[in-house]
């Protein structure tokens, strides 16, 4: 009996095969179609990049609510992706918060839960402008009042333009879609062949659930496999029942994108994108064993409001026409319930995807910063955003080598060894952030910027070359206690506490440039204070510079010590006078630029 049905399922999908080979549906048409797909996708794509352009700051303090609480990430999933337009950007960016150290594995589980929930929206307004009204007309004529906008001067203008001819694009692409799609008339056989599949119950839902993630993989984006569903739903090609496994397929689909994304990232990355996935795949077997009560409960619910049309099940133009809104209604009910049901059931989630994705490497990837280098780029507004969290862990790091730095004066021989281990280390590391991030920015910088985003990547470009020679002045030091030890030279007890003195004062600036970068508060007060320290710095070097010749001059010290010693004293100020330079840079002037900002103004 089971290898029997089996036999009829197969059979079904080769008859399907061979009506599409002899239906009359020819190559060009075929193209048409991919071609009505592209512009959809296109328009998608701007639509989406308006808006987070548009959006801008009040998009990033969105992105900053991540880390209070699973529901307040609920919230920020579903906002940022209502705003982004792409669950897909939406996971991918939290993927690579979450390799960053930004967020941790357990905070983001609450943002991609709400990206599940907001990418329903794209739903319905393909349903409701697509379908239930004529909205080419619309569109094109939006397209001609905002075009103009592309020229005038205000940035904010320009991205309202850039949404609305993107949105006016996205709309154009469906109409074509729904007209390159092959007409039932023309291939009654077509159809046929197509219904036969739909006649092994269970089997069918199977079936098409993975038709539906497939769809997904192959447009790389859910809302385009979304919009084909409707469109078939829409023009009779395939049913009710059908439509709801597609979108349940796509649902899983649409999780992949943020799988290969963590390829490169670390363990906890990885463990965000496994959890989309488990989460939504447990959604979908919950779903397909309560799929035709549930559907009968949305066609009721369509019954109710849109009596006119009749059942969903039905063949008119106007029940098609409702069919599509009962489709988004299933897909915003299922993720709305899914989260729901498993919200409790979270902790549990975690730990089985902790135990499949074990962290076989902790210590190698305690200061992996891959964060950029998830390969998948979201707009510049948020890729602006991720490199610059990048350089807030970069300045974390630089004040680790500093404490390892100070550490090789008052420790043990052995833990001296193992705090040059881990400057030698940290250096390689600050080099190969330091080129991620220029690479990133230089990728970002390609793209059509607003002049304050330009701004931005400048400084940023600047701040993380200036972070990483300080990671090389500290490194150079090292060596030079390296090599002060093989030649077993030492410095007079009073020059090792001046060393540390110097070191302190350093330490005080490094703070404050954490503290404005944290803040991202690069305002003038912070730059009067910035210079205080700088002041201090250089006064300081100055005092020792004086203190060193004097004791040459009375043989405190050999040459060889007072030129390791001079060297120190050298170093350390042009490490000062790299954290002020990343101070100017947030400030977004050089300091001859603002002579009139002075000390205790």
């Amino acid at each position: 009996m089971f290898q029997n049905s089996w036999h009829l399922y197969f059979s079904a999908i080769f008859s399907l095969l061979l009506q599409i080979h002899s239906m009359n549906y020819t190559f060009f048409d075929f193209l048409q179609l991919v071609g009505s797909l592209g512009i959809f996708i296109f328009g998608m794509k701007i639509f989406s990049d308006g808006l987070q352009k548009f959006a801008g700051s009040k998009l990033r303090s969105i992105l900053k609510g991540m880390t209070k609480n699973r529901l307040s990430g609920l919230v920020t999933g579903f906002a940022a992706t209502t705003i982004t337009q792409s669950s897909t950007t939406t996971t991918v960016l939290v993927v690579s918060f979450v390799n960053a150290g930004l967020i941790t594995f357990i905070e983001s589980t609450g943002v991609i839960m709400g990206a599940n929930i907001g990418t329903t929206v794209t739903a319905w307004m393909v349903s409701i402008f697509g379908f239930q009204m004529k909205i080419t007309p619309i569109a094109i004529s939006m397209i001609g009042i905002f075009f103009p906008f592309l020229f005038f001067g205000s940035d904010k203008l320009k991205n309202i333009a850039e949404a609305m001819i993107g949105f006016g694009i996205l709309f154009i692409g469906l109409e074509f879609i729904k007209d390159a799609v092959p007409n039932i008339q023309d291939n009654p056989e077509m159809f046929a062949a197509l219904d036969g599949l739909t006649g092994f119950g269970f089997g069918s839902i199977i079936l098409f659930v993975f038709v539906g993630t497939v769809l997904t993989l192959l447009t790389q984006s859910s809302s385009a496999a979304m919009a084909i569903t409707l469109v078939m739903l829409f023009q009779g090609w395939i049913t009710f029942p059908i439509a709801a496994a597609m979108i349940l397929g796509e649902n899983i689909g649409t999780t992949v994108t943020a799988n290969i994304a963590a390829i490169v990232g670390n363990v906890h990355a990885k463990r965000a994108a496994r959890f989309h996935f488990v989460f939504n795949v447990i959604g979908v077997l919950w779903m397909i064993t309560l799929i035709n009560p549930f559907l009968a409960g949305i066609d009721a619910t369509m019954l109710y409001f849109v009596p006119e049309a009749g059942t969903i099940y039905g063949d008119t133009q106007e029940a098609r026409a409702a069919a599509t809104l009962g489709l988004s209604l299933f897909h915003t009910t299922f993720n709305i319930l899914n989260v729901v049901l498993l919200f409790g059931f979270v902790p549990a989630i975690i730990r089985f995807v902790e135990k499949f994705q074990k962290d076989k490497d902790t210590e190698s990837q305690a200061f992996r910063l891959q964060y950029i280098s998830s390969g998948l780029m979201s707009s510049p507004e948020l890729s602006i955003t991720q490199a610059y969290k990048e350089i807030e862990i970069f300045a974390k790091l630089i004040e680790k080598m500093h404490f390892s730095f100070s550490g090789l004066f008052f420790r043990s021989r052995k833990k001296q060894q193992k705090f040059l281990k881990k400057i030698a280390k940290r250096e390689q590391i600050t080099d190969n952030i330091e080129l991620e991030i220029s690479e990133y920015l230089t990728k970002i910088s390609e793209g059509n910027l607003t002049e304050q985003a330009t701004r931005r990547i400048r400084s940023l470009h600047s701040m993380s070359n200036d972070l990483e020679r300080i990671g090389d002045l500290y490194f150079q030091m090292s060596k030079t206690f390296e090599r002060m030890m093989e030649l077993e030279v030492a410095l007079p007890k009073e020059a090792v506490v001046e060393v540390k003195n110097y070191l302190d004062l350093v330490l005080e600036a490094i703070k404050y440039m954490r503290l404005t970068i944290t803040e991202n508060n690069g305002d003038e007060m912070s730059l009067v204070h910035a210079i205080e320290l700088e002041n201090k710095i250089n006064n300081y070097r100055d005092e020792l510079k004086e203190i060193h010749y004097r004791r040459l001059a009375k043989g405190i010290y050999p040459s060889q010590a007072g030129v390791i010693f001079l060297d120190y004293i050298t170093r350390i100020e042009k490490i000062g006078d790299h954290i002020f330079n990343i101070q100017e840079a947030l400030y977004g002037k050089k300091m001859k630029e603002h002579t009139d900002i002075s000390v205790g103004r």
